[in-house]
């Protein structure tokens, strides 16, 4: 309700959370088709979180919003009716002009509430003072629409704030979706703002990150370039490009590289083992790679692990003795091999 004309707007919400609390202002604005330079409202949980006489803390959202539009916003004191003394009056007019109006109807939809709404609101600011010449809407179109301040270009998108702290991989959840951060700030507290569309992440007021919102739950968005640069690398080989280096090195590389991708059940594991082998590659020369590459598949060692040992023992530079055949397995007592079982009769359970 406006000071000066009484003109009056009301509507049905789905409750007083916040973001109906916000989309109630954004609608009177509208429906003013103007601004106000104060707002005064009663100190509602969703708008203000910390009442005080003197200095009220608002909800940071609800800051956002009055600073979108060029509004102060200035809450009523705690328990001091007077301070809305317009509002108090406002309210038991649109109790018994819209609310008693309606008591006997029934409706199926919000939308459906507000279009009644809608109407009886038109038919009370149109109602004639009884005291005075004139109506709510003209008085209205006299003093408080001049003074008036003009809407913004954009309608505000309301945005949601909360404070994540940073997970080791990188990452912030918010609703079950992970976002990246760059990964300098593992470990630190960042505000992130959530809209319909967008997740911002901010550090120390800067953004540091942004993101269109997913619906995907236990997923992540990840930026590239919030890696550090040794995850960078890791992503930039695939099989191919192992398979390629491996091939420049020698033959005996290359088959040692793809038995190690062909017997891994997971590629990722086969991945990190042949990187590990590229790795090694940055130590020793090329011959002796391919010298020990050629032993561990001659032994049927085909890992990381194996072929470092071979090349930090210097067991490439040994001969290998072609004559000798493959290993086999150990022989033992309680290893009874497939015979065995050739002469096991089949059991049905």
């Amino acid at each position: 309700m406006l000071g000066a004309s009484s003109y009056t707007y009301a509507e049905a919400t789905a409750g007083q959370d916040l973001n109906c609390w916000i989309g109630s202002h954004i609608r009177t604005f509208e429906f003013l088709d103007g601004v106000p330079q104060v707002v005064v409202p009663d100190n509602l949980r969703s708008g203000v979180t910390r009442t005080c006489r003197y200095e009220p803390d608002l909800n940071r959202t609800y800051q956002e919003m009055a600073a979108h539009y060029g509004v102060a916003v200035i809450p009523a004191r705690p328990r001091k009716p007077r301070d809305k003394a317009k509002v108090e009056v406002g309210v038991q007019v649109v109790q018994r002009w819209i609310v008693a109006a309606l008591r006997h109807r029934k409706f199926f939809s919000l939308t459906e509430v507000n279009q009644a709404i809608r109407e009886l609101l038109e038919r009370l600011n149109q109602r004639p003072f009884r005291k005075r010449e004139g109506c709510r809407a003209s008085l209205f179109a006299a003093l408080d629409r001049p003074a008036l301040g003009a809407l913004p270009a954009e309608r505000y998108e309301f945005g949601a704030w909360k404070t994540a702290t940073v997970n080791p991989d990188y990452h912030i959840e918010v609703e079950q979706h992970f976002y990246s951060v760059p990964y300098m700030l593992t470990g630190q507290a960042v505000e992130v703002r959530t809209t319909a569309t967008t997740v911002e992440i901010l550090h120390q007021g800067l953004r540091v990150a942004s993101h269109a919102r997913s619906v995907e739950t236990q997923k992540a968005t990840t930026v590239n370039e919030h890696r550090p640069k040794s995850h960078q690398r890791h992503l930039e080989w695939n099989h191919s490009r192992i398979v390629e280096w491996a091939a420049q090195t020698g033959p005996f590389t290359t088959q040692l590289v793809e038995t190690i991708l062909a017997e891994q059940r997971h590629p990722e594991q086969g991945f990190r083992s042949c990187l590990g082998i590229i790795g090694l590659s940055g130590k020793y020369p090329l011959d002796r790679m391919e010298a020990a590459a050629q032993r561990a598949l001659r032994l049927r060692a085909c890992s990381y692990r194996s072929l470092r040992s071979i090349l930090e023992k210097q067991l490439d530079r040994l001969p290998i003795d072609d004559s000798l055949p493959a290993p086999t397995a150990p022989r033992h007592p309680n290893i009874r091999g497939a015979a065995y079982f050739d002469d096991v009769p089949p059991t049905i359970h």
